[in-house]
């Protein structure tokens, strides 16, 4: 059973440039929603920024309400304070515990990739199966994982980080060079089907600058460039979900992200998926976002009633 959601649902998704909050209602509408600029000159100012964000809210909306946030990073379990943001001045700070002591009410934060995961799991894409792997393919490679409803996390809070895994199969053939990562590692999936790494890797090699959009577009043309770099994409996603589904065999695999746009990727990768898996037959949908850039924000508004279904 999910926890009590008859109180309207406050969710913020921090991001390097924005925060977006949205209210939701007991009917899952958003009767809310607004974005305002991320300040990160220091913790402190992104710390009181937040908190007038928040009260603006409460008097828009004039209820009580339960608060989740995703952002991009992770609550270390040993110390309870954020790592691995890339809004580096949350980093080494316990954010939960300092809003809660502001705001004398309960804060839940998740990842923004758990938070996607869990929106398209609860009411979206991936609404009416069992098990949901979530994957954001845009700036960066996240993902969250769903069982029955229910974010799964571990003891190293990186569930579903699948992206910082070497790439399946890697040789050095297929750029001729390392990827180094920002993660310290090299060759991650990461640096190969988020959108940054499947432009950036293009654009090296040939000296241009298109957009994923128009490098997809002219791989659809028959550019034997742009279609070799495509079909490589889509091999190299392919021997990535194909980990991840011998291993935990998601019921369905929802796209977010910039790329997950490219329609083709739906007509394509379940077909090259499938030559890897250890199955005679794959039968994992793999489906696009029902809420798009909203996904991560509606997801954090569900936080605090994951924590009281437990």
């Amino acid at each position: 059973m999910i926890g009590d959601v008859s109180m309207l649902r406050l969710g913020l998704d921090v991001g390097g440039t924005k925060v977006e909050g949205v209210v939701v209602n007991e009917m899952n509408k958003v009767i809310f929603q607004k974005r305002i600029p991320t300040l990160k000159a220091s913790y402190g100012e992104f710390l009181d920024n937040l908190l007038s964000f928040i009260m603006e809210i409460k008097v828009a909306v004039n209820a009580p309400f339960s608060i989740g946030i995703g952002l991009p990073g992770a609550i270390d379990p040993t110390t309870g304070k954020i790592k691995n943001c890339n809004c580096l001045v949350l980093n080494g700070h316990d954010l939960k515990h300092d809003l809660a002591v502001a705001l004398d009410q309960a804060v839940f934060i998740a990842n923004d990739a758990d938070c996607f995961a869990l929106s398209e799991a609860m009411d979206g894409a991936g609404a009416e199966e069992k098990t949901v792997f979530g994957v954001i393919i845009g700036t960066g490679c996240g993902g969250g994982v769903v069982v029955n409803k229910q974010l799964l996390s571990g003891p190293n809070a990186i569930a579903g980080e699948w992206g910082h895994n070497t790439l399946p199969g890697y040789h050095a053939s297929e750029d001729g060079v390392s990827q180094p990562c920002y993660c310290g590692k090299s060759n991650c999936v990461e640096k190969f089907i988020s959108g940054t790494g499947f432009t950036e890797r293009f654009n090296n090699r040939l000296g241009c600058s298109l957009t994923a959009a128009e490098i997809i577009a002219a791989a659809e043309l028959g550019d034997s460039e742009a279609l070799g770099h495509y079909r490589h994409f889509i091999d190299a996603f392919a021997r990535s979900l194909a980990s991840v589904i011998n291993t935990i065999d998601p019921h369905v695999i929802v796209l977010g992200g910039g790329l997950s746009n490219a329609e083709s990727i739906y007509r394509d990768l379940p077909v090259a998926v499938s030559r890897y898996v250890f199955s005679e037959h794959c039968c994992t949908k793999i489906v696009k976002a029902a809420y798009g850039d909203s996904s991560g924000v509606r997801g954090a508004s569900w936080l605090p009633a994951m924590h009281s279904a437990k």
